[in-house]
């Protein structure tokens, strides 16, 4: 029996276009949902698609209706809108409705009580490692580079920091250098907050990018991915490695993120929180 289509719900990046080679690859047909102002063209236009505006709820779930889509991936960043920018249809008010006051929670409360809507509705939410056998970064070291004690101490200290904002919902990564925290992710984004990094390094040996999922983070919709640009940045704000949590990281294109952090020198390592 041939599986109905898979629904993507597709942000920006390469992310959704990779579930969806996967997804064909495994004999599954796809349908995506572009997000305007954030699918890019060149990632989804390969695949059957239509673009909605983020709040157009009746109208998407009526294309996934069309198209017999009830397993669904939403993949991909996006700029969560303030509410009051937002314009929604009949069904995105109901939506708003029965989410309740997570509408102005943190980003992980909202995306929870999001996802409980639709699978009350008959979705099946799924998260890309479902589909992209290899898209979680394993545990151990990837690069020829290896972290030396003194960048061992600083991922530690990086996961404990972590540790602590994460029941916040403040952000999901941050930059220690010598035991000292130089930056932490806010709602920028981990590539943003690299951006300040050089301007406040210290002397003597480099920092090092920490990133782990938070606490009861939704990882279905939300999981910490790191891609090439990751590495790119990491180098350009002097850091000499790069850690993420093992199993609960995509890692977008694991390839050619190591043959990149390998010409620069930067450590790729997986790590048990």
């Amino acid at each position: 029996m041939t599986a109905a289509p898979l629904g993507i719900i597709a942000g920006g990046g390469q992310l959704p276009g990779q579930v969806a080679a996967a997804a064909r690859a495994a004999g599954r047909e796809v349908f995506i949902v572009g997000l305007e102002g954030y699918a890019e063209p060149g990632v989804v236009g390969g695949y059957p698609h239509q673009y909605f505006r983020m709040d157009a709820v009746g109208a998407i779930r009526q294309a996934l209706r069309e198209h017999d889509c009830t397993d669904l991936v939403i993949i991909g960043p996006v700029k969560r809108p303030s509410i009051f920018s937002l314009r929604p249809d009949a069904e995105g008010i109901r939506l708003l409705a029965k989410v309740g006051r997570a509408a102005f929670m943190g980003d992980d409360g909202l995306l929870a009580a999001v996802l409980r809507v639709l699978e009350d509705e008959g979705y099946h939410l799924l998260g890309m490692h479902d589909i992209v056998s290899d898209a979680l970064g394993p545990e151990g070291l990837l690069t020829v580079t290896a972290p030396d004690a003194a960048a061992m101490a600083d991922v530690q200290r990086g996961i404990a920091v972590l540790k602590t904002i994460g029941p916040a919902d403040v952000g999901q990564a941050c930059v220690v250098q010598q035991g000292i925290v130089l930056a932490v992710e806010a709602v920028e984004g981990t590539d943003a907050m690299l951006a300040r990094v050089a301007g406040v390094a210290r002397p003597g040996p480099a920092g090092v990018l920490v990133k782990l999922a938070k606490p009861g983070q939704e990882r279905r919709a939300d999981m910490p991915t790191l891609g090439v640009a990751t590495i790119h940045h990491a180098h350009q704000a002097g850091l000499r490695g790069v850690a993420f949590e093992a199993g609960g990281t995509i890692l977008a294109d694991r390839a050619a993120m190591i043959y990149a952090a390998d010409a620069v020198g930067i450590f790729l390592l997986g790590v048990q929180p």
